[in-house]
């Protein structure tokens, strides 16, 4: 079966998480932050090396280990039951990032919504990673060579995406104002961007 989906969309440091975050406490909505699966990892699991060597130069991992990573997640989720498939809108942070990513899972995801946080202000985004990565110890966001090139890799591999999935499900959101009122206009859209699974007519 397909996942309905809704994707967060948009640069690193410009709130996606902290969206992700909201709307995973809404009944009805699961989310899943590939970044927090991959930072779950033990050093017991290679695909954590993986992680580690990649990031610490502000690189994509592998498309095949991050889609292998990720699946096992929303199986793990499946199972526990803190995803329900047949009822829950999945709502993915940072994947897929790539246009080739978006071709493996096309038979996986049903992609209703794409909620573009956009933030033209580049050194905002800058000091959003650094003052997050002073706050969670996140190692990937520390050096400002590292930030600069992942602000190019995704403009080069992840922003496509925009293009690949098509402007009819694409919303644009001002990533600049509070994380409230981001979340607000979220909300707006997702009622009329998300349509209920229609179920099978008894015979």
């Amino acid at each position: 079966m397909k996942y309905r989906t809704i994707l967060l969309f948009g640069a690193p440091g410009a709130g996606k998480g902290t969206q992700g975050k909201i709307l995973g406490n809404i009944p009805g909505l699961f989310h899943c932050a590939c970044g927090d699966v991959f930072r779950s990892l033990t050093m017991a699991n290679p695909i954590s090396r993986i992680f580690i060597e990649y990031s610490q130069h502000g690189k994509l991992v592998p498309d095949e280990p991050t889609i292998e990573l990720w699946r096992q997640s929303i199986e793990s989720a499946t199972r526990s039951g803190r995803f329900h498939p047949e009822t829950d809108i999945l709502v993915l942070d940072g994947i897929p990032r790539n246009i080739r990513q978006a071709e493996i899972l096309r038979e996986t995801l049903d992609v209703q919504a794409i909620f573009y946080l956009h933030c033209k202000d580049m050194n905002k985004m800058v000091h959003r990673l650094q003052r997050r990565a002073l706050k969670e110890n996140r190692l990937d966001d520390v050096n400002l060579a590292v930030i600069r090139n992942r602000l190019k890799v995704y403009d080069r591999e992840t922003k496509p995406l925009l293009k690949f999935y098509g402007r009819k499900v694409v919303h644009l959101i001002d990533s600049t104002q509070s994380p409230l009122a981001v979340a607000s206009e979220i909300l707006n859209h997702l009622t009329a961007a998300t349509k209920p699974r229609r179920r099978s007519a008894k015979k």
